[in-house]
């Protein structure tokens, strides 16, 4: 079928592209407008600039877990979703169920793909229809086996409690079941914007807001009174403060009125719940966040245990303890946000987070977030029962900068009490086995020399301390890029650290996905994850079998997209 993609990527840019025949038929023939260059991915650069005392040293860019990545808009590489009937797209049908099903080996892990974070419109509604059934369809094609969608709080409970709109959502997992595709489905109670790559905003719901401003200690806070609003804090987990219900029962109602409206979905099209615990959606506190310039890769990061919630609880442990003047607030002299640790007298080699005090309020303030992961998770394996065949998950952040020193300082303010003498990723994870749940990491595609030395960067042991730790713990692990990244060495070091996953979802889709060297390269790598250990192939063969695909498959397609 003839297909004009300029319309589809004008519609993705959110401006249009003229048809120079003069119509708008996405039937017409082939724009003379080269489509390259209005669908030419934006450069990523990895590269930054971290000052110190010495001259700057070229680093490569922050790490982090993304509140679910920068890339906001889909590509259409083949055409919208239609049943196969021509001679061309049987070939292709063909095609892609031989190289689904011929010589594959066992323990592969499975690929999902994220969608953009707009992909519903608050109002309801799927953004930009065409391309992501196309899109689809081409995710589809490369073995994918399925996506991970943001089901955000902010929109579908926007205007009043106990008022949800599923619209939008129903519409995109109908479109989504027609495609085969699988959902891992995201409880987003965090507000999008604020984050590391965060260019859309998506707020808390009107009414949570409403409270907010009426009393500005449901945000956490930090020693300077800094309020951040992008989830509400932890420390009123069980006070009726949100229009008479707690945070907790608000969560617990929301993820119950999404199963009674997708029952029929459940455990066939959506095969996981992944509970959101956190800013991005993690299971920790807003210690870094990029709004304002508040926070810079690779600083340390601040507490957030300042409001009157969090500051009520930290008094009664340090009665407990028979030390009440530890109960005034955290610790005073743990530096800024872009600190190192070595500038602060707390995280410094030697220093306060190593003595009583340290011990102290370290284990109160990573108490509070196990408590927390325990609620939630309590309250959804209720509402989605074993039986109900729909796994339930819980996101941590890979934060590996200055994971080499002793404090490891970033992961301390984040909640996560984990040091060099202190395995803080056991509790989590077996807080998380007790609810028969799956543990998401982030991170899973960064290698150590990739990243700037000076920071002590060590991500690869990260994951490595993550992975040992869900063993003990006899619970699933799974795993994301915290980075957009199509190139080959990324792809191999997932594919090493992956062994063993429940499954890994890719970041993201989106323009620089369907560039034709990029999808190439995916195609394989897809490839070379389904197959497990069954099959020791090079990377090089899978991806000359992968180049093959996208030719044979899809390159019509992709030669549509990329030339006049």
């Amino acid at each position: 079928m003839a297909f004009n993609i300029s319309h589809q990527i004008g519609s993705i840019y959110g401006a249009p592209v003229p048809d120079p025949s003069g119509g708008d038929s996405l039937s017409s023939s082939a724009s003379s407008l080269n489509a390259a260059a209005v669908w030419k991915p934006p450069t990523t650069d990895l590269r930054c600039r971290i000052k110190r005392q010495n001259p700057d040293v070229d680093l490569i860019s922050p790490p982090v877990s993304p509140c679910r990545s920068p890339v906001l808009s889909v590509s259409a590489l083949v055409t919208e979703s239609a049943p196969i009937t021509t001679e061309e797209d049987s070939d292709l049908k063909l095609h892609v169920e031989v190289s689904r099903s011929s010589d594959k080996g066992t323990g592969g892990v499975p690929v999902y793909v994220m969608l953009p974070l707009d992909t519903v419109r608050p109002g309801g509604g799927v953004n930009r229809k065409k391309a992501m059934n196309a899109s689809l369809q081409a995710l589809k094609s490369a073995g994918v086996e399925g996506v991970m969608i943001d089901v955000w709080w902010g929109i579908v409970e926007r205007e009043r409690p106990g008022d949800y709109d599923w619209g939008g959502y129903t519409e995109l997992m109908d479109m989504i079941r027609r495609h085969g595709l699988k959902v891992q489905a995201v409880m987003s109670f965090h507000q999008c914007g604020g984050n590391v790559g965060d260019s859309v905003t998506i707020p808390l719901p009107k009414w949570v807001g409403e409270e907010m401003d009426n009393d500005q200690d449901l945000a956490y806070t930090d020693q300077w009174g800094r309020r951040n609003y992008e989830y509400v804090t932890l420390g009123c987990d069980a006070l009726p403060v949100l229009k008479g219900r707690t945070p907790t029962q608000c969560y617990s109602d929301f993820m119950r009125a999404f199963r009674d409206r997708f029952s029929n979905l459940l455990g066939n099209t959506i095969v996981e719940i992944q509970v959101g615990m956190g800013p991005a959606g993690e299971l920790r506190y807003p210690s870094y966040p990029e709004m304002n310039g508040t926070w810079k890769f690779p600083g340390i990061g601040a507490f957030q245990c300042y409001d009157k919630y969090m500051v009520s609880s930290l008094k009664a442990a340090a009665e407990a303890a028979g030390h009440p003047e530890w109960g005034n607030g955290g610790p005073t002299d743990a530096g800024h946000y872009k600190n190192w640790p070595e500038d602060t007298s707390f995280f410094r080699k030697e220093g306060g987070w190593d003595g009583p005090y340290g011990e102290f309020f370290l284990s109160w303030y990573s108490q509070l977030l196990l408590d927390h992961g325990d609620r939630l998770l309590s309250s959804a394996r209720s509402i989605f029962p074993t039986e109900a065949g729909v796994a339930i998950s819980v996101k941590v952040a890979g934060i590996h900068w200055h994971y080499g020193t002793r404090s490891h300082a970033p992961e301390l303010t984040a909640g996560y009490y984990n040091t060099r003498r202190r395995d803080g990723y056991l509790p989590i994870a077996r807080m998380i086995g007790r609810h028969g749940a799956v543990l998401n990491f982030t991170c899973v595609e960064m290698r150590d020399h990739e990243q700037p030395g000076e920071a002590q960067c060590r991500p690869e042991g990260l994951v490595k301390q993550v992975t040992m730790a869900a063993r003990e713990a006899k619970v699933g692990l799974a795993g994301e890029n915290a980075l957009p990244r199509h190139d080959g060495y990324a792809h191999e070091q997932i594919v090493r650290a992956a062994e063993g996953m429940k499954a890994f979802t890719y970041l993201r889709m989106g323009p620089d996905l369907f560039h034709p060297e990029n999808w190439g390269r995916f195609v394989g790598f897809v490839k070379r994850m389904s197959e497990g250990k069954g099959r020791e192939k090079c990377r090089e063969l899978v991806e000359r079998e992968a180049e093959s695909f996208v030719i044979h498959a899809t390159g019509s397609l992709v030669r549509e997209a990329s030339v006049s």
